[in-house]
């Protein structure tokens, strides 16, 4: 048998080579985000093991929406971040000025990766840092943790808004400051695997009898035309888009107030909506299994998605925050 010459026995490895070249030219490209100061790659960024956020959960966060690439209701956002930080006694490392350029960065940075629209949530972070030795109490001289990361926000499941989702109850487990954003989310993280667990897209909490709050947004509920929402309150988190919802409908002349609401209350409904930066407002039509009103999205929150959808537009197009 005639022995391959130099040339042939090279054409293995590259012909292994020109398959593998593609997978490294089709890579996907990373987001960037934003740590410590710098605008890195999210591959490249790292922390200490010994953060006190990773540690402890020792920290706040806030998730901010950006339409056209404009952040909304920044104002709102970084007014709740300064009230959780100090919630947890943690000087806020950034002006709002430097807030503003930073987010504004980040979403430039992140554009190509954001769709046509580019409409993003932005993920922003801090911790009180990282310490030479583990100690529940506060360390000294050492400096937080400041991390921001943005994704696509996709467009809302057409089958949501035009049937709604379904919704369970369950005993309100959480801590008693819930009015901080905390990165300590384990009973939320549990509460809502045990929604989806049941098929349901969000748990409504119950506590002492009241509606509180969902896992991971606030609740409306509507009866006899009268839009109704839990009062502020250290048992739950004061939600922006909740806000809007409210300065709309009163915008508009619809019935809206702050009160309590019972737990047969809540059962008896005329329509209920979960509410988030990101979820936006999501008609719930099935509640432990029962229908909520018609068991379809109801009329008053079909008016006040065209609202929101409106105001959504108008950050796009710049004329309001």
């Amino acid at each position: 048998m005639k022995a391959p010459s130099g040339n042939a026995s090279l054409m293995k490895p590259c012909c292994i080579l020109n398959r593998r070249t593609p997978d490294l030219q089709n890579k996907p490209p990373m987001s960037t985000v934003y740590l410590n100061g710098k605008f890195i790659p999210i591959e490249d960024a790292l922390i200490p093991v010994t953060d006190r956020g990773f540690l402890f959960g020792d920290g706040v966060y806030e998730v901010i929406p950006a339409y056209g690439g404009r952040l909304f209701r920044l104002s709102h956002h970084l007014q709740r971040l300064q009230n959780s930080l100090d919630g947890i006694r943690l000087d806020n490392p950034h002006s709002d000025a430097e807030w503003k350029t930073i987010l504004g960065t980040l979403l430039e940075r992140n554009h190509g990766l954001a769709g046509t629209h580019n409409d993003q949530s932005v993920y922003l972070q801090v911790t009180r840092g990282s310490a030479a030795k583990r100690d529940h109490s506060f360390p000294e001289h050492v400096i937080p943790t400041v991390f921001a990361t943005s994704n696509s926000i996709t467009d809302p499941d057409p089958a949501v808004t035009e049937q709604g989702v379904a919704a369970i109850t369950l005993d309100d487990i959480r801590w008693q400051y819930c009015d901080i954003k905390a990165v300590t989310l384990l009973p939320n993280v549990l509460l809502r695997q045990q929604a989806v667990e049941q098929n349901a897209a969000e748990a409504i909490l119950i506590r002492n009898g009241l509606v509180i709050e969902g896992s991971s947004s606030n609740v409306f509920v509507i009866e006899n035309g009268n839009i109704l929402t839990p009062a502020k309150g250290p048992q739950m988190l004061p939600g922006i888009t909740r806000d809007l919802v409210l300065e709309l409908a009163e915008q508009h002349r619809l019935p809206c107030r702050e009160t309590g609401i019972s737990e047969d209350r809540l059962r008896e409904a005329d329509e209920i909506w979960i509410t988030s930066s990101t979820r936006e407002i999501i008609p719930v039509t099935l509640l432990d299994g029962q229908a909520v009103g018609q068991g379809s999205p109801g009329p008053l929150w079909k008016t006040i998605i065209e609202f929101y959808r409106a105001y959504k537009e108008s950050v796009r197009n710049g004329t309001t925050e």
